[in-house]
């Protein structure tokens, strides 16, 4: 009878710098926990770091592991806690559906999300439900708020929202020679969000920004 092969997991640990004092958060709490769950299930496994980072955005070590995964490089990705991988429960169904599009598995310790099991799947799918509740809130309180602001006789306007430094980052990638939808790729991946404050950045969208700033600069 042939071996059965074991599955290469990555782990994925993370602190900010004000959490490093914090045994509990630690690099080393958080790794013991995927080392001994790892053994228990019989994995292989490879830790990626990120020290001194917020969940903000896609940080260095989350960015690497989602490529490895992304390639087949590995069957799936751990993490301890829902919050070292992802700012918002909304951020975290997007990492999901990714592994589902992508065909690899996702564990979250302190949830019970593993989709390696049918219980760890159906809670996978309880907190996709919960997301798409948490998206569906979002949009209900902002038309709430935009009709509250149009009933006042105030400017319902789309306000400029995006940073001075993301548009330096922008005007940057051009400079280099980035079409619009590469740029467009980058910002998506990591993690930055869009001057609508959607995770999701359009072509369109960079082309604006672009075509505006060239239209002051002339």
């Amino acid at each position: 009878m042939s071996k059965v092969e074991k599955q290469h997991m990555l782990g994925y640990v993370r602190v900010s710098t004000e959490e490093q004092a914090d045994s509990r958060l630690g690099l080393e709490a958080q790794e013991a926990a995927l080392r001994d769950e790892a053994e228990r299930r019989g994995w292989d496994l490879t830790i990626l770091r990120d020290e001194g980072l917020s969940g903000s955005q896609v940080n260095p070590g989350l960015r690497d592991a989602l490529e490895h995964l992304a390639s087949g490089l590995a069957d799936g990705l751990i993490v301890t806690k829902l919050d070292r991988l992802a700012r918002s429960v909304v951020h975290a169904a997007d990492v999901m559906e990714r592994a589902r599009a992508q065909r690899w598995n996702l564990v979250m310790l302190d949830i019970q999300v593993d989709t390696t099991t049918a219980a760890g799947e159906a809670m996978a799918n309880m907190l996709a439900t919960f997301a798409q509740f948490e998206r569906r809130l979002i949009g209900e309180g902002t038309k709430a708020a935009l009709a509250a602001k149009k009933a006042k006789g105030e400017r319902v306007g789309r306000p400029r929202q995006m940073s001075t430094a993301v548009a330096r980052r922008i005007a940057a990638m051009r400079e280099g020679g980035l079409s619009y939808g590469a740029i467009a790729r980058a910002l998506t991946e990591e993690g930055v969000l869009s001057p609508a404050g959607r995770p999701t950045w359009q072509e369109s969208t960079v082309r604006r920004f672009c075509k505006s700033n060239e239209t002051k600069v002339a």
